[in-house]
């Protein structure tokens, strides 16, 4: 099956087949069905992520248009191992005429990931790799806190790969909520990240 062929959805059912375990993370309530029912009936963006980008701090993604947008997108992180999986590539128009790169978590009440204390336990090469690469890729501290979420950490630099892929001149992560809990707590040690 090749990865860079996407074929039209015609429903939010469409996204099923793409997950990871469709049986398990196909659910009433769950964040990857709501994802997928808020996107498709959306007319471009859905209503809450339109309210954010109006709300940028950046004057040209305000009026940012968006292209297209891919469900369960996979981005390999150097140098091996699992893919960061995206619950949803969008590549977007700045205002200024720029490719926007946005990858979107969605959330309703699932953790985001285990945080690092628990992922680098063991501590394994491999891991110790993969991690310094996230570090440099985000221009993050060399030590990080053990309370940062690792999934955080590879979507946001999933964001930044696909940018410099799409040559965008913006890349961003973020998370789109169905639930009332915040997931504000998350934020990475920097925030020079746009």
């Amino acid at each position: 099956m090749s990865k860079r062929l996407h074929v039209p959805s015609r429903g939010p059912d469409d996204w099923q087949r793409l997950l990871a375990d469709p049986a398990t993370h196909w659910k009433a309530g769950y964040s990857a069905r709501a994802l997928a029912e808020c996107w498709e009936v959306a007319d471009g963006w859905p209503p809450e992520i339109a309210t954010l980008l109006g709300s940028s701090p950046e004057p040209a993604l305000t009026g940012a248009e968006l292209l297209i947008a891919i469900p369960e997108f996979q981005v390999s992180l150097p140098p091996r191992g699992k893919p960061s999986q995206n619950d949803l590539f969008v590549l977007g128009k700045a205002s200024d005429g720029q490719r926007v790169a946005i990858v979107v978590e969605g959330k309703v009440n699932e953790p985001f990931g285990p945080r690092l204390a628990k992922w680098n336990t063991p501590v394994t090469p491999g891991k110790t790799i993969r991690l310094q690469y996230l570090t440099q890729a985000l221009g993050l501290p060399g030590e990080l806190p053990p309370r940062i979420c690792y999934q955080l950490l590879h979507r946001a630099a999933s964001a930044l790969l696909l940018a410099a892929r799409f040559n965008a001149r913006y890349a961003l992560m973020l998370i789109h909520s169905f639930s009332p809990v915040s997931y504000t707590h998350l934020t990475l040690p920097t925030s020079d990240l746009v």
